[in-house]
């Protein structure tokens, strides 16, 4: 009997234990950031960030997988409609529509509102993903494009710094000589030419896609001047343009191939596989024509999206979020690839973490250019205010790109092809 009632016992102590542990031993929550930052120091940067998240909290594991850009536009849209998207998806503005109109978007207004308060973001970074009663990323990092060169090749030409197109085609022409072209510029069907064929169009008044009424304005004679300006560039750059994205750019830089490039950066690149000397790196803003009334470039901030409505996951990734935003740690995160992400916030901008990187530091004067250069950046479908989200529609399928190669690859004229991108254009956003 002794022994019955101490098994009786025994059992009862053991079911009371387990019935206590899942309100004192919870699984930690998993929370999935998908990103297109693949370079592997860019991935092992967040890792690292995520790896010191994790152990100061135990009850959330933050975890990553690389995305490529090329992709990105159909694999994000099809992994939410099968319900397996991550809880976290790095966006830029044109991108953030898509996912918005399959409704698993989280509207973040109440996050930038607690995260303003603490670190005051930029308005300009802030107002690409505000729309429809919402915001529907957090601005995480800026990015601007500028006219990169070595000061020693210039000298050497006689060429000083370009500030207008006259200026800069003479330049192109001066610099092409043997084994060196005088201008890179990409003709890929890819982000990166819509994106410098934007610089042009920004420089020449041509920034405006859209009408007020969000009827399309691309076909005019500003985007004939920039895209007819760009075809004469392109004589000076090299035969694989066509193929380029952003590395091989930095590639053909780097090397001494290219005299000049478009580029968010290429500081990283050029003291790794070049010289490495601060002295000799030129950048200056985007030429523009002498009459230019608004000059500046292409500069947008990269967000990052929620598409969980879980409660707990969409706790633990706005937590991670949050503390990748503390000054401490935000210039750690800008500084996976120092010089090309710039801050969104004003404290971010003064942060030690961001000022005290070895590069930057090294670097500090053609930092400081950019971001001066990136005040007076604009996107296309986000100027002057507006906000135009069919846009998406249009950079999905890179139609500036596939404009520009009507004229580079197959010869058709500037204004034929301008024409012809339009009706592209309302193709693609009718549809």
């Amino acid at each position: 009997m002794h022994r019955r009632n101490s098994l009786m016992l025994l059992v009862l102590a053991f079911t009371l234990i387990v019935s206590v542990l899942p309100a004192t031993a919870q699984s930690p929550v998993e929370v999935t950031l998908w990103h297109m930052e693949q370079p592997p120091h860019r991935v092992e940067r967040i890792q690292m960030l995520m790896d010191e998240f994790n152990a100061a909290n135990p009850d959330i594991i933050v975890s990553q997988e690389p995305q490529n850009w090329g992709e990105i536009y159909t694999k994000a849209p099809a992994a939410v409609a099968a319900g397996n998207a991550p809880e976290m998806l790095f966006a830029i503005p044109d991108f953030t529509p898509i996912l918005k109109d399959l409704g698993q978007l989280q509207n973040v207004a109440d996050f930038i509102s607690t995260l303003d308060e603490a670190h005051s973001f930029y308005p300009a970074a802030v107002a690409p993903y505000s729309y429809d009663e919402g915001v529907w990323a957090v601005p995480l990092y800026n990015m601007v494009q500028s006219l990169w060169f070595r000061n020693s090749v210039f000298e050497e030409a006689g060429i000083t710094p370009p500030t207008t197109w006259e200026e800069w085609l003479a330049a192109a022409e001066a610099l092409t000589t043997d084994g060196q072209y005088g201008i890179g510029v990409p003709a890929n069907r890819q982000l990166y030419t819509d994106q410098t064929i934007y610089n042009l169009m920004i420089n020449a008044g041509a920034d405006e896609i859209y009408n007020s009424d969000g009827t399309l304005r691309f076909s005019n004679d500003a985007t004939v001047a920039a895209y007819d300006f760009y075809s004469q560039l392109y004589q000076f750059s090299p035969p694989d343009s066509p193929n380029w994205t952003w590395g091989e750019a930095e590639a053909c830089f780097a090397n001494r191939t290219c005299a000049m490039i478009m580029q968010f950066t290429v500081i990283t690149t050029y003291d790794t596989q070049a010289e490495g000397d601060p002295e000799d790196l030129g950048v200056v803003a985007i030429p523009a024509p002498a009459d230019a009334e608004n000059p500046g470039a292409i500069s947008y901030a990269n967000g990052v999206m929620f598409l969980t409505d879980d409660p707990a996951k969409l706790e633990a990734s706005q937590r991670f979020i949050a503390w990748l935003m503390e000054p401490e740690n935000y210039g750690r995160f800008l500084n996976m690839e120092p010089g090309l992400f710039l801050p969104v916030t004003e404290d971010g901008a003064e942060a030690e973490s961001f000022w005290n990187d070895p590069l930057v530091v090294k670097y500090r004067s053609q930092v400081e250019t950019m971001v001066a250069n990136s005040a007076s950046g604009r996107l296309f479908g986000f100027t002057n205010g507006n906000t135009f989200p069919s846009i998406s529609a249009i950079s999905a399928q890179n139609l500036l790109a596939q404009t520009l190669q009507l004229i580079v690859i197959d010869g058709t004229a500037a204004a034929d092809a301008v024409a012809e991108g339009q009706s592209l254009m309302e193709e693609a956003i009718s549809g």
